[in-house]
């Protein structure tokens, strides 16, 4: 029973792509009852793996694909984390996309492949050695790429080019450090980190630059984050997935996962990699920031944003003090609910009122007053102002910067959030506090359909939930402090 609950996790994402790729275009209602009856199917299972792992057990599926190398899936606390929040963005991502495509050409292709990229993010959380992580790490490329060139017109086709050239630049990379470490050590298994002691430092120093480096790209890591601004050329529906929990988490999660389940937190500070991984984090944290803040397409600057707030699970893992490490991983919860809200609200916006500038947004909150409140809870959020989840993420980073014995985090954070707050206010108050451009006729409220409305809600409620209940166990909170107690305390 145990052995195969993660692949029934992996065919609920698996079985609706697999139907989309031969489901003729006209049978919408078909398409739409697979996808969500799908999505809600994974729910109900990780609640069942929630309470089992909150237990102490632990879910494995060891499949031979060659001989020696294993296809190994396993579902520990670090796994759920992940892809709990992957199959809840995932339900009301697909509810978002329903709504938002209508009857738009090419539905079975974009959920065919929509459902594959959930696939391999599952996949990613699941994995429990790098071979099986490498191979799910590339299936997301290749299932994210159709997504970004969705619309076939030539920006979208430019983006796409872009995506592919970084990501497959950082693949090489990481397969060339996996390579190379495996042919040191054999296969490599999550659960049994620390084989690393017969290798020179200076070795090890260099593997650990390749793979995070490789994984860096797809976390938008400066310098390696030039793909990200341009994939929003995509619909919103992509640009959510890819924001809020694909690409850049999958890139995050990996390096989570080489820290302490590859190296280990003792031998990453031995070698001296956690303090200059933590500040090449501060840095995109800033910079991230910094360009934001020059954008006038909304779009844009929330992707300058989402480089900026995804270094922040990076810096709390780097740091190697149990309040940074919480901090790192509730944020990659924390700052997916809010990132989707606002690309959610973003997309709504443009469809609605054809708003995609930050000068266009006078007088939104007159006229679609649902959805701009809930732009405003996840831009609040992603200041830091509490009591929405934003400011649990960066109280624990900063308690763990002092912690770790590095109190730079604190003025670092303290930036990033003064740059926040000026790059995010202004959407704000333009919208509340400014009168609507054009006619009378024009300014009463025109709210778009309900259901592209309820997804961005749902997600802002979420965002505030996640800092208001955030002391119960299974918070975001709680679940990361349960994870960073069987890493500290094992």
């Amino acid at each position: 029973m145990t052995q195969a609950l993660p692949i029934a996790l992996m065919a609920c994402a698996f079985a609706p792509s697999f139907i989309c790729f031969f489901l003729a275009e006209e049978r919408t209602r078909l398409r739409n009852s697979i996808n969500i009856a799908s999505a809600l199917l994974k729910l109900v299972l990780i609640a069942f793996l929630l309470e089992g792992v909150a237990r102490g057990m632990v879910y494995e599926t060891r499949l031979q694909f060659v001989p020696g190398l294993y296809l190994l899936l396993r579902v520990d606390a670090l796994a759920l984390l992940f892809v709990t929040l992957s199959a809840f963005l995932w339900l009301v991502t697909t509810v978002y996309a329903i709504a938002y495509f209508g009857g738009k050409p090419n539905l079975s292709r974009f959920f065919a492949f929509f459902n594959l990229c959930v696939t391999a993010t599952t996949g990613i959380a699941l994995s429990g050695s790098l071979i099986t992580f490498f191979l799910f790490y590339e299936l997301l490329t290749l299932a994210t790429w159709p997504l970004v060139v969705h619309k076939g017109d030539e920006k979208s086709m430019a983006a796409g080019r872009s995506y592919l050239a970084y990501t497959m630049a950082g693949s090489a990379a990481l397969l060339f450090g996996i390579v190379w470490l495996e042919g040191m050590t054999g296969p490599v298994e999550f659960a049994r980190p620390g084989a690393l002691a017969n290798i020179d430092d200076w070795t090890l120093r260099v593997i650990f630059l390749l793979c995070v480096g490789g994984l860096g790209v797809k976390a938008a890591l400066v310098p390696f984050h030039g793909w990200l601004p341009q994939a929003m050329a995509a619909p919103a529906p992509v640009s959510a997935l890819l924001h809020a929990v694909a690409v850049v988490k999958a890139g995050a999660f990996g390096i989570v996962r080489f820290i302490y389940d590859v190296y280990g937190i003792e031998r990453v500070a031995e070698l001296s990699l956690g303090l200059t991984l933590a500040a090449l984090a501060s840095l995109t944290i800033v910079y991230g920031s910094v360009r934001a803040l020059q954008q006038t397409d909304i779009k844009r600057r929330l992707a300058f944003s989402t480089v900026s707030q995804v270094a922040y699970i990076i810096l709390g893992a780097s740091l190697a003090s149990p309040f940074a490490t919480i901090g790192g991983l509730v944020h990659l919860v924390h700052q997916g609910l809010m990132k989707i809200t606002l690309f959610f609200t973003a997309g709504a916006l443009a469809e609605r009122l054809g708003i995609t500038s930050i000068d266009q947004l006078d007088g939104a909150g007159r006229r679609m007053p649902v959805t701009m409140l809930a732009f405003t809870v996840g831009a609040l959020g992603m200041i830091g102002v509490p009591p929405v989840a934003g400011f649990v993420s960066k109280w624990y980073l900063g308690i763990g910067g002092l912690q770790a014995g590095q109190p730079w985090v604190i003025p670092v954070l303290a930036t990033s959030s003064l740059l926040n707050a000026a790059y995010f206010l202004p959407l704000v108050y333009r919208a509340w506090f400014r009168p609507p451009a054009g006619n009378p006729p024009s300014q009463g409220i025109i709210e778009a359909s309900a259901a592209l409305i309820l997804p961005g809600a749902v997600t802002a409620l979420a965002s505030l939930g996640a800092g208001l209940l955030a002391a119960f166990a299974l918070s975001p909170l709680g679940w990361s402090t349960l994870i960073v107690e069987r890493v500290y305390l094992p």
